[in-house]
């Protein structure tokens, strides 16, 4: 990790730029990429869980407080797949499936499936009641591709999806709330080796990307899950590991991410004209976490968003929480996700890095391929 550090590891002095300046000054690259498809999780959910009942949501203070105002984003500002679309000149935010105003023409310019607590796995994110796991979101696909096919005729619609940009950003949840839920998945761990349950996680998820495939989709990039054992929830329930960040899940999630990569490959050889991007996360957290001082970061441990315990990770960010005073200073900001200037940087890195970052080249090439 040492020469990546030192190659993007640089200062960040943050000045205030309102959301809206963002757009206007971005350079236009969406011309090449007509539409913006975001499947995934709470780390990219835009306000998904904001219309279902379920114990995940975020559309309440002190969420969005960077932004403006709540939307059911999990974090104080954007997302990573906000940044990315503002830094290539997207006209606005990829609005949720849910929302009732996401008709209309409006889905000719992409749509964001994710959902809060959602996996790859369908018994993932049951202990929160309500979510959209990877298969429900690709039936939703389904339904605004008929959409789309309906205003502008097969061909069309084949046109346009083959020149759009598609991510998917999930998994963390098949790990965090199914495999390693504390207490409820005690019994699991016994009767399922960690090498069973990831070969169940890949199984599915060369399905689902085949599915989106068939569907129309050739632009994709696919992240792998972060270094989960470093988020503050990990930590504070797992004291013994003191100041580190816990081995187990980052170990999981190491093997995860070692199929995963061997999956985009597969999938790459093998599904004609397809463009499918290795986003390697866990590199670029684990870089930003353990360097946290030379992006300009004062905290890389702790939430922002905190109630309780020793790295603020005990209880969900809301009403009830204090915030820390410089936002952009902090890594996390709750107890499972990074604040906006943690995001911008894994957006930076993805849209412009190297190949050790992203695989085999960047989102930026890929949009103008």
């Amino acid at each position: 990790m040492g020469s990546l550090s030192n190659r993007k590891s640089t200062l960040r002095i943050v000045y205030p730029i309102p959301i809206f300046l963002v757009f206007l000054l971005s350079p236009c690259l969406a011309g090449n990429v007509p539409a913006n498809f975001v499947f995934g999780d709470s780390l990219v959910d835009t306000g998904n869980n904001n219309y279902i009942v379920s114990l995940s949501k975020a559309n309440f203070i002190p969420n969005g407080i960077d932004f403006g105002k709540p939307t059911g984003r999990y974090t104080n500002g954007r997302t990573i797949v906000d940044i990315i679309g503002q830094k290539v000149g997207f006209k606005d935010f990829t609005p949720p499936y849910l929302a009732p105003t996401t008709v209309g023409d409006v889905v000719l310019r992409g749509v964001n499936y994710a959902s809060g607590g959602g996996g790859i796995l369908n018994f993932t994110g049951k202990i929160f009641g309500g979510r959209i796991n990877l298969d429900a979101q690709l039936d939703n696909f389904a339904n605004t591709r008929q959409d789309i096919i309906s205003r502008m005729g097969d061909l069309g619609a084949m046109k346009l999806l083959q020149r759009s940009l598609f991510s998917v950003t999930i998994g963390s949840n098949d790990f965090i709330n199914n495999y390693l839920t504390p207490i409820l998945s005690a019994a699991e761990q016994k009767l399922v080796s960690p090498e069973t349950f990831v070969g169940a996680m890949i199984s599915r998820f060369r399905l689902q990307l085949t599915r989106l495939y068939s569907m129309g989709a050739r632009k994709m990039v696919v992240a792998n899950v972060g270094p989960i054992g470093c988020i503050p929830f990990q930590r504070e329930i797992n004291p013994k590991s003191g100041d580190d960040c816990v081995s187990f899940p980052n170990q999981m999630a190491q093997l995860f991410n070692t199929q995963l990569k061997s999956l985009v490959e597969e999938l790459s050889a093998n599904l004609e004209a397809s463009k499918f991007l290795y986003a390697d996360v866990y590199g670029i957290v684990d870089d930003i976490i353990h360097n946290y001082q030379s992006f300009g970061f004062e905290s890389a441990n702790s939430s922002c968003c905190y109630i309780a315990g020793r790295f603020g990770g005990l209880i969900p960010c809301g009403p009830p929480s204090k915030i820390c005073s410089d936002r952009s200073k902090y890594v996390f900001w709750d107890p499972f996700h990074p604040t906006d200037a943690a995001n911008e940087i894994v957006a930076d890195r993805l849209l412009d890095g190297h190949s050790d970052e992203i695989w085999p080249f960047n989102i930026r090439r890929l949009i103008q391929s």
